[in-house]
């Protein structure tokens, strides 16, 4: 049998394939669960990915989940069905992720479908060795001669073992057809609040210190270019020409028309200028100290850092501490501290004026991206400022109470999430174009970007940390299609200035029966889905539409669940073991920052946290969802993990629930991108508190401890082998605190024990049976 003929022969077959044999995941799946009665309902581990039900040839190519996910792993053949069902369908994306594997093709000719542009991918079918059919439109294409060569063979005439089909997510290396300029070179503009407020904080000299880590680490190459802009009521400018002795300061001080002084001279090379570019980081800090200026214009800084980085494109990088005061884009302040804990709706989510959004695309036009430090201990109205970034395909950074003598260890997470910042990987003049298979259709994207087509995103800058998700629809019935599939394509400059294309493609199996659609359905990515549809409702309606909106949608699956797929009718509340986690993480979406209500929430603490649900991917999302609670203290190398030589113990993972805490034990909660809470407990075994913490006993622990001691001992090294493992899985630095019963962060702990009650909100028991309620109606 040929290839080509094999690969029908699945295609044709596999459904029945999948029923007389599924895989122990489908059967897994679609298990019944009663809720109400299993209550240890967590995994021991991270919760996987469903596998698709799809031949082993096709899903060991497919896409990696956390690359390229869908909220339902099998697909329904219709709209109603679809609609039956009441789960949402929806891609998740990670496109732009730092891969330890990433096969990277350069060749004269890319070979795309002729007809809808799809790049050729593993699941395309070859009708011979000249022909191949696209799996998205289903075209008949040529073979190009050059791809008839094997380039890692090293063979002729064999096609289908080319890379570009043996790999789901694969880069291509450009070629001019693809540029409508020449590549742009890396360009970082550096905006900075020097006003009375910021000079305070001390941010200042952690930016400076940190650039100068960091110069030599930037990625570019010898084209890159570097400015600087630092402004109060003012705008200073920066010349570092290169033959001057040292840098030069030129002021604008009519904020009202904003011009550059010296065009010329403010961006200059990197690698030519870099002493002066050293002696003004050195000199900045100390530049501000006496000042006495109050008022931030933060506004001009950004038309001038516009008029600046238009020519080019490139990132712009603002550091803001307060509230803007003067010239365009001031702002007043809109929070109320009486209304934190209101258990009424929250004002204010969407933003007071469209001077941040209308710059943000006037900058995306021309290839510049934004990013936003906020380090503040007041409002700062994040709902309007954020709107800079959002557009613009920047990134947000938020730094609550932020003073490097009073809040240490905010500074220390501030230093290393600028160390990331600086040196990551990054993509300039990006588009991203999401295809799929003909009958299905996109109609809303989530993350930060502008939309400037139905399917196209513009991304001034893509960056390994960023998320996206989009919602579909199934505008043709798929009656005839055994198979679907997804492909998204981020085409992007390097900084090393290589026009690349990054391609993911994912194939997903279409089902008829509703018993299919719910044993594929991917819970995590479903919670992630409907967060960020959350925040969209809670701007554009109201917090308590967004919460219902959340409420409903785990009772509707689980009332369709009921009477579509369940035979026999059983008491208590029943659930597919997939989604046996949903009313549990959607319990834990209506108690987090963004959404809670009666609980006392800054509004730009909760602003910051929609930010996140909207751009974050999944895989750090879910942490801030719903954290992960280990047991520390009777940690052992039983079950561990060995990575380089480093043993790495495994705790199982605990219930967010206060009766699972113990006087005796110490117990470390991940809550993601931000903390790690250690909680010791009050009768804590004396060997943990001296070979972990260093300390005698109880009462001698500190009130503010945020660091473990290198101890000599097998418990420290054990402890902090687990503590750094967790932290190498995401980008960002989570800061340890160390909780006793006396601190005051202990509260933040607690608020994050989402299974038990508050004065405010249900917990887990009362509120599956008010989901039971509404099931059984």
């Amino acid at each position: 049998m040929t290839f080509s003929c094999l690969k029908f022969f699945f295609y044709s077959f596999f459904p029945a394939f999948c029923r007389s044999s599924p895989t122990k995941s489908i059967l897994v799946g679609i298990k019944v669960v009663n809720l109400l009665q299993e209550r240890n309902i967590l995994p021991p581990g991270p919760v996987p990915a469903p596998t698709p039900c799809l031949p082993q040839d096709l899903q060991k190519l497919n896409c990696s989940p956390e690359v390229f996910c869908s909220t339902l792993t099998s697909i329904p053949q219709t709209q109603a069905l679809l609609n039956k069902a009441k789960l949402p369908l929806g891609l998740l994306l990670h496109p732009f992720k730092d891969l330890s594997q990433l096969p990277v093709v350069m060749s004269s000719s890319i070979v795309r479908c002729r007809s809808c542009r799809t790049y050729i991918n593993p699941f395309v079918s070859f009708l011979d060795q000249r022909r191949w059919k696209c799996n998205l439109c289903y075209r008949v294409n040529d073979v190009p001669e050059d791809f008839m060569y094997n380039p890692v063979s090293r063979s002729y005439g064999e096609p289908h073992k080319r890379p570009e089909i043996q790999n789901a997510t694969i880069e291509f290396i450009a070629p001019s057809e693809y540029m409508l300029r020449p590549p742009q070179p890396a360009v970082y503009l550096f905006v900075l609040d020097v006003s009375h407020n910021a000079v305070e904080t001390g941010y200042l000299d952690v930016v400076c210190q940190s650039l100068l880590e960091s110069l030599n680490s930037l990625p570019g190459d010898t084209r890159t270019k570097i400015g600087f802009i630092t402004f109060d009521s003012m705008i200073h400018f920066y010349n570092l020409q290169e033959g001057l002795s040292q840098p030069q300061m030129l002021i604008v001080s009519d904020i009202e028309e904003i011009f550059l002084p010296t065009p010329d001279s403010l961006l200059v090379n990197l690698n030519e200028c870099k002493e002066l570019v050293r002696d003004l980081l050195k000199s900045l800090p100390q530049m501000f100290t006496k000042t006495m200026e109050t008022h931030s214009a933060l506004g001009p800084a950004l038309q001038a850092s516009f008029k600046l980085m238009s020519p080019t494109g490139g990132r712009v990088s603002v550091f803001q501490t307060q509230l803007p005061s003067l010239g365009v884009g001031a702002l007043n302040s809109r929070e109320d501290p009486n209304q934190r804990a209101s258990a009424k709706d929250v004002q204010h989510l969407s933003p007071a004026t469209d001077f941040y959004k209308k710059l943000a695309l006037d900058c995306s036009g021309q290839q510049v991206a934004v990013d936003l430090f906020l380090l503040s201990g007041q409002y700062c109205d994040l709902a309007t400022l954020g709107c800079v970034s959002r557009y613009s395909a920047g990134s947000i950074y938020f730094y609550p109470s932020y003073h490097s003598q009073h809040n240490p260890a905010q500074t220390e997470r501030f230093q290393k999430d600028l160390k990331r910042y600086l040196t990551r990987k990054i993509g300039f003049e990006a588009v991203m174009r999401i295809r799929c298979t003909k009958g299905l259709s996109i109609h809303t994207f989530h993350g930060n970007f502008f939309v400037r087509s139905t399917d196209l995103l513009s991304l001034p800058n893509i960056n390994p940390d960023a998320g996206f998700a989009v919602q579909m629809s199934i505008e043709e019935n798929l009656v005839d299609m055994q198979v679907v599939s997804f492909q998204a394509a981020l085409l992007y400059t390097s900084s090393k200035g290589e026009r690349r294309i990054r391609v993911h493609t994912m194939c997903l199996p279409v089902v008829n029966s509703m018993s299919d659609i719910f044993a594929g359905a991917d819970v995590q990515a479903i919670t992630g889905l409907l967060a960020s549809m959350a925040v969209d409702r809670s701007v554009t309606a109201s917090l308590s539409d967004a919460r219902d909106a959340m409420t409903n949608a785990a009772i509707d699956s689980l009332i369709s669940y009921r009477t579509s797929v369940l035979t026999i009718q059983q008491p208590g509340l029943l659930a597919p073991a997939c989604l046996r986690l949903f009313p549990l993480y959607i319990l834990a979406l209506l108690k987090q920052k963004a959404f809670r209500t009666g609980t006392s929430t800054r509004l730009d603490d909760r602003v910051f946290a929609m930010c996140q649900l909207k751009y974050q991917p999944l895989m750090y999302l879910m942490l801030m969802i719903h954290p992960s609670l280990y047991r520390l203290d009777n940690l052992t190398d039983e079950g561990s993990l060995n990575i380089n030589d480093c043993t790495i113990p495994q705790p199982g993972m605990l219930q967010l629930s206060v009766e699972k805490l113990n006087s005796e034990g110490a117990f470390l909660m991940d809550t993601g991108s931000v903390s790690m809470y250690l909680w010791v407990g009050r009768n804590c075994n004396p060997t943990f508190l001296k070979q972990v913490l260093g300390v005698q006993n109880y009462a001698t622990l500190p009130l503010n401890m945020n660091r473990l001691p290198e101890l000599d001992t097998a418990e420290s090294t054990r402890t902090r082998a687990f503590i750094s493992w967790l932290r190498e899985q995401r980008p960002f630095y989570p800061l340890l605190h160390i909780v006793r019963d006396e601190s005051p962060l202990k509260a933040s702990f607690m608020q994050n024990m989402i299974e038990d009650r508050t004065e405010s909100a249900l917990s887990y028991y009362e509120f599956l049976l008010h989901v039971q309620q509404q099931v059984s109606k």
